[in-house]
């Protein structure tokens, strides 16, 4: 075991839920191995302002529940100078903190890399993202949580559509990955799923619907993810009404809902797991390592690989909502 006494953990980037149960399970992990903890305030923003604090078992009783995260998040743009990360080098080197957990996604990871190459500092990171796109993990924490909240107000849109026989466009998160809109279009019941990993075929669309109509369907529901080419939900609607205007056409932007609330299970488990993973990984001495769960079983991913776009979206799940919405 590397002779690591202090440690820290913060949370980066955009929040999801499940990153409290990770805290939870870094500081209680930390403590049972007689190791100090601190928690650091909006991330990498409250590195470079020494923004710590000392967490005991007791600081994150309660916790493991709660969306959105205890400790705060930011995206710094004074981290991407060399000037901020030699302050926050300082900060840290003051404190006497040895190495740090990071929840968050590729920009956190890739923050932590240049951080290490420069001065050194060792980092362990957790996938905290409701996007699913990191390579390295079957599942980012608080991707189960978004597509179930997602998955909630679609089926209720659903009703809604099918008592005024009316087609929503329904826009979900994923700004540069599909993997929720997927899963939802799938869960969801929907006609068709446009997401960024694809090019989008208006034509191709309306002639899913109208195959719906021919088919007498009462309503229809088609899932967009918000970083699709045509330009989102609003836009893609009013292509299709201007060939296409059988049904009544909505259309409903899910947009930040889906990364708040109780995470589900599968998150807090997850970020349990993971949380102790990477203080264990600290604690070894592996540095620059993403701690991931892949068939079940804890993972190390160098950060280098952990980032987006390294993960294909599975063509068999497009094939089926193709099937699934004749």
């Amino acid at each position: 075991m590397a002779a690591v006494k202090k440690i820290g953990v913060m949370t980066s980037g955009g929040d999801s839920p499940g990153m409290n149960a990770c805290i939870r399970a870094v500081v209680r992990s930390a403590i049972y191995n007689n190791l100090e903890v601190y928690g650091i305030n909006r991330g990498y923003e409250g590195m470079i302002d020494g923004d710590f604090f000392k967490m005991q078992s007791h600081a994150v009783s309660n916790i493991v529940q709660r969306g959105g995260t205890m400790l705060k998040t930011a995206r710094s743009k004074r981290f991407m100078e060399k000037e901020g990360r030699q302050k926050a080098f300082e900060r840290l080197k003051v404190a006497g903190i040895d190495g740090f957990v990071a929840i968050g996604g590729d920009g956190t990871f890739r923050g932590a890399t240049v951080f290490e190459e420069e001065f050194g500092v060792t980092c362990i990171g957790v996938p905290g993202t409701i996007d699913n796109d990191l390579y390295g993990t079957d599942y980012t924490l608080g991707f189960d949580t978004a597509i179930n909240t997602a998955i909630e107000a679609i089926d209720k849109i659903r009703d809604t559509a099918d008592a005024h026989n009316r087609l929503f466009f329904v826009e979900v998160m994923g700004r540069d990955a599909g993997f929720i809109a997927l899963s939802c279009a799938i869960a969801g019941g929907a006609e068709a799923v446009i997401i960024p990993e694809t090019k989008t075929d208006i034509d191709n669309l309306i002639g899913i619907l109208e195959r719906g109509w021919y088919h007498k369907k009462s309503s229809a529901i088609v899932i967009v993810a918000e970083g699709d080419e045509a330009g989102g939900a609003y836009e893609i609607a009013k292509k299709v009404k201007e060939k296409f205007n059988e049904y009544d056409t909505r259309v409903t932007v899910l947009g930040h809902i889906q990364r708040g609330g109780n995470p589900t299970v599968r998150d807090r488990i997850l970020g349990s797991r993971l949380g102790i993973a990477a203080v264990e990984a600290l604690m070894e001495g592996k540095k620059n390592v993403m701690a991931g769960l892949i068939n079940d079983e804890v993972v190390f991913t160098p950060f280098a690989n952990a980032t987006k776009h390294n993960l294909d979206i599975n063509q068999d799940m497009l094939r089926l909502v193709d099937i699934l919405s004749m």
